[in-house]
């Protein structure tokens, strides 16, 4: 080990020594100090110690480490192209839905604008981008929409007027974004990372009756019965009286015949001016035999009954006298029982009435012709206060 220790410093000095020999012009005097170089060299490796000079080589020298070489993969290259954008340049994140949030309820034939929020997160301007329909219901969408320009890191609303379908049902959409080129556009927060969609469900409108608030009616209280009212009409004594056949006229109310056997008529007159403006009249009771008296047998006369019409005399005289058979009697007595009763009677309850709002209403009495017996006695019914007593509402 020594040996080789020491060939190795003596090869080193002739490598040296070499070297130096060899240089290109080198001077004389250049020479003479590489020689003595040299020999300086060898005189100190000859007065050091073997084994100091081994020690320390041995010491001071590292075998160098083996490098170790690991192959580069090499890049394999194919010619499909990419559907979607995959650089940093273009890309877009969805931000949000900012009108018509998925599963709002349309009716039939709606229309409504959809408006979607993004945010180009490439380091690319856009320009020439465009917004697509892409699969679907497009509700009326137009194919291509085109995107005005954005700066990176900026936000748009992106816009599309729909209508909804016509039949009931669950409705989507699919749009994307296109750069310029027809490359689509990556969508970071999308429909698995490529698209984005407006999802609506189309119902039919449901009516609602208006609200009918029920008026407050307060109730009346019962409605109070007319009330009911009575009056006596009696006879005016100074407009009654008797015209016989023979052109007499007398103040008194006497009916039948004469002595001379000439008819008498008799007429009797009320004042109705009592009874109020409107009344409703409900009865008329009719009450002839108060104070009355008779001369001979009046109820031998004619058929035996005497009875009531209505006319309306004025002043009494002559011409009031009725010749003939009368008609349309309004009620009669036949004999005098019935003459002395008090009786409701219908056929006068019309006739009040038509006299409401007038001032009189009179009537005449006889007995049907031939109103005289011929025996030449007086048979008369000499009327007293007569009462018609009326009911009204």
């Amino acid at each position: 080990m020594k040996k080789i220790t020491r060939l190795f410093y003596v090869l080193i000095i002739a490598v040296l020594f070499l070297g130096a020999c060899n240089l290109p012009s080198i001077a004389d005097g250049q020479k003479l100090s590489l020689t003595a170089a040299a020999q300086t060299v060898e005189s100190v490796l000859s007065a050091m110690p073997v084994e100091v000079a081994e020690a320390e080589v041995t010491s001071s020298f590292t075998p160098p480490v083996p490098l170790t070489l690991t192959p580069i993969p090499q890049a394999v290259f194919t010619n499909t192209a990419l559907a979607i954008a995959t650089s940093d340049c273009n890309a877009a994140q969805f931000i949000k839905d900012v009108t018509v949030p998925d599963g709002t309820v349309m009716t039939p034939g709606q229309a409504f604008t959809k408006k979607w929020r993004f945010k180009n997160i490439g380091s690319c301007a856009w320009s020439g981008f465009s917004l697509v329909f892409d699969s679907g219901d497009s509700m009326g969408a137009p194919a291509s929409t085109a995107i005005g320009s954005l700066g990176a890191g900026q936000e748009i609303d992106l816009e599309l007027p729909l209508t909804a379908p016509a039949a009931v049902g669950n409705y989507r959409g699919y749009f994307r974004i296109n750069a310029s080129g027809g490359v689509q556009v990556a969508i970071v927060g999308g429909n698995q990372g490529k698209n984005f969609y407006v999802d609506i469900k189309v119902k039919n409108a449901v009516v609602i009756p208006p609200l009918v608030i029920p008026s407050l009616v307060i109730p009346l209280p019962p409605a109070l019965p007319p009330a009911i009212a009575q009056v006596i009409l009696t006879n005016l004594s100074a407009e009654d009286g008797f015209v016989n056949s023979d052109g007499t006229v007398n103040t008194n109310p006497n009916v039948g015949d004469t002595a001379a056997n000439s008819t008498t008529e008799a007429f009797v007159s009320f004042d109705t001016s009592v009874l109020p403006a409107g009344a409703n009249i409900i009865k008329v009771v009719v009450d002839f035999g108060g104070g009355h008296d008779t001369l001979g047998n009046p109820w031998s006369i004619a058929d035996g009954c005497l009875r009531a019409y209505l006319q309306n005399y004025g002043a009494l005289d002559a011409g009031d006298f009725f010749v003939g058979d009368p008609t349309g009697a309004l009620f009669r007595w036949c004999g005098e029982a019935e003459l002395n009763s008090a009786f409701e009677e219908a056929g006068m309850k019309s006739v009040v009435q038509g006299a409401v709002g007038s001032a009189r209403l009179q009537l005449r009495l006889q007995f049907r012709t031939p109103t005289t017996n011929g025996n030449n006695v007086a048979d008369m019914v000499r009327l007293g206060t007569i009462k018609l007593i009326v009911t009204f509402e």
